[in-house]
């Protein structure tokens, strides 16, 4: 009897998830995965930081996906590495950034993930001769392929001080 009622407790504490024959090490191994994965995003928007603010055109192309999509604030959508490509030399041609990106939230899901960011720094305005603080949210959508992450989305907009 003692033995049925242990067995019982034991299958009971089983299926409850409070008992465990041997240890669980798909969830260590999937942290650790997912954790590779998150520092694989942030190296790839560090780089485009960086290339951002040494407004390096030809280098923040390579950080697009083939059909990736660029939406910059008031600005029309530029679809492609070649539409990609051009916004980016216009920018670059009218300003000069000075920026660093925080993160808020990363979320991988397989071969897609998304990046929620602020960027904080100054602008210089090539046609007013000025330099002014620069804040922005950013949503990034990217996309895996090949084992290297890429931008596939990309869109902003202007961080506007409290109604008062």
């Amino acid at each position: 009897m003692r033995y049925l009622l242990i067995s019982t407790l034991f299958l009971f504490l089983s299926a409850m998830g409070c008992a465990q024959s041997e240890p669980n090490f798909s969830n260590n191994k999937n942290n650790k995965m997912n954790s590779l994965e998150r520092k694989s995003v942030e190296n790839l928007l560090r780089n485009y930081e960086t290339e951002l603010n040494a407004a390096n055109t030809k280098a923040i192309v390579k950080l697009y996906s083939e059909d990736g999509i660029f939406m910059p604030s008031e600005a029309p959508t530029s679809i492609g590495k070649e539409q990609v490509e051009a916004a980016y030399n216009f920018v670059f041609s009218q300003i000069k950034l000075t920026i660093n990106f925080t993160f808020d939230e990363i979320e991988i899901q397989g071969d897609l993930a998304f990046a929620r960011t602020i960027s904080k720094g100054n602008v210089e305005v090539f046609a007013a001769g000025i330099t002014v603080p620069e804040e922005n949210r950013e949503l990034f959508i990217l996309k895996k392929k090949n084992g290297l992450w890429k931008i596939h989305r990309y869109i902003f907009n202007k961080m506007t001080a409290p109604v008062k």
